[in-house]
């Protein structure tokens, strides 16, 4: 574990919350959907019903809360949303049926987009430009880890299947976040951006940062393709056994705590961080194209070209990953850092909405054909990268440069 931590300093304890707050958040994603069905004894529709209510709520809360991070203070945010968290996961423990469920997850979903939000900002207050998308990559490889020793307590929970067993991983979830809220108190200060630095949604007049956050939003739903799609695709496109997509999701995992922090190097200025997310979707298209290749095939092929493909997607994720986080950061002004990064994670939100029925409807229902078309998709978004970056860096003047690299000095010294 030591391995996945930076060198003592700021860095490392957004690394060590990072993992906190993450061993939390992979328990409940392992354990939501089930606890929400066995234990509050929802319907399947009321389930999905509330979880379409809570991110359609997220989104439209998604901009004005990374405007707040930025005028009330990352940190402050950052805090208060993490202890909010914890109480409403208590909550839960109190739910008896689908209303209260609903208002609880969907106030669950604005606490935890906003102190996301206000930690994007942290990172952007606290390390400099030059270090950002090395130091996101150690914190993504750290909390991956974390993830997955989440998962596996959430294994540990699904095999004794009791009530007690699931409302205490609730409980333990809900600690989770508020160590997450209280040792957000031992980082540095960020200092709030005064009002007078800018329109409050100024993210919603820059047209290159919105074109380039929906496309990346699109870009970045290759996770749907291990999550949902891969699963379904072994099961009946394939000859191989239905645990190679567990398989596949280790491999992932294993790869991504391994490589992050290497495939993120050159990706911290706006033009080399483009040509990461190309190469990215270059990578993930390659895996697509292999995939395809198992359709249809007997056990011992279908094995090595799901390994081969998973390979590749990995790779294609960690380098668009950094890609992303490079844009992102760069093509954001200092002094909106909050609201940027929120409209940002918008678009990933938003992709997410969409990918899952498109995606299982190409590859399920059209089979190999399905996924040479998602080769091209992603192709496509990887090299318009470039040319976005291109023109946001083209449309910002001298003189907002300027302005931005005084505000970052002003919040420097302070």
């Amino acid at each position: 574990m030591k391995s996945l931590l930076p060198p003592p300093g700021p860095a490392r304890l957004l690394t060590v919350i990072t993992m906190v707050m993450t061993l939390g958040q992979g328990l409940w994603m392992a354990l939501s959907a089930i606890y929400a069905v066995t234990v509050l004894h929802l319907t399947v529709g009321q389930l999905g019903l509330s979880v379409s209510v809570a991110a359609a709520i997220v989104l439209l809360f998604s901009i004005p809360l990374g405007h707040l991070a930025d005028r009330a203070g990352p940190r402050t945010v950052q805090m208060w949303s993490f202890l909010v968290l914890a109480v409403l996961t208590c909550a839960l423990l109190f739910a008896t049926d689908f209303w209260p469920y609903l208002v609880i997850v969907s106030a669950q979903g604005i606490a935890y987009r906003s102190g996301r939000s206000a930690r994007k900002a942290m990172i952007a207050g606290l390390i400099p430009s030059a270090d950002r998308v090395g130091i996101l990559a150690q914190v993504r490889a750290a909390s991956n880890a974390s993830v997955s020793v989440g998962a596996c307590l959430a294994g540990l929970v699904l095999a004794v299947g009791s009530r007690a067993a699931y409302q205490g991983a609730v409980g333990f979830i809900a600690v989770t976040f508020l160590v997450t809220g209280l040792l957000t108190i031992k980082e540095p200060p960020v200092p709030p951006v005064p009002s007078s630095a800018g329109p409050a949604l100024a993210v919603l007049r820059d047209v290159p940062f919105l074109t380039f956050a929906a496309l990346d939003g699109l870009l970045t739903t290759h996770a749907i393709l291990l999550d949902v799609v891969l699963p379904l695709w072994v099961l009946q496109h394939t000859g191989a056994p239905r645990w190679m997509s567990a398989a596949i999701l280790l491999v992932n995992t294993i790869l991504v705590v391994a490589v992050q922090t290497r495939a993120a190097r050159g990706a911290d200025h706006p033009a080399a961080a483009a040509r990461a997310s190309f190469q990215g979707a270059g990578c993930v298209a390659a895996a697509c194209l292999v995939f395809a290749l198992s359709d249809g095939a007997a056990l011992v092929p279908a094995c090595l070209l799901l390994v081969v493909g998973a390979v590749a997607h990995a790779l294609g994720e960690v380098r668009q990953a950094a890609g992303s986080w490079g844009i992102a950061f760069d093509l954001a002004p200092d002094h909106a850092q909050g609201q940027y990064q929120a409209t940002h994670a918008m678009g990933a939100d938003i992709g997410k909405m969409i990918a899952p029925a498109v995606f299982t409807w190409l590859v399920l229902d059209h089979g190999a054909l399905g996924w040479v078309v998602l080769a091209v998709a992603f192709a496509l978004l990887g090299a318009a990268m470039p040319a976005i970056v291109a023109r946001a860096l083209r449309k910002r003047s001298p003189s907002a440069v300027a302005q931005e690299t005084d505000a970052g000095e002003v919040t420097a010294a302070g």
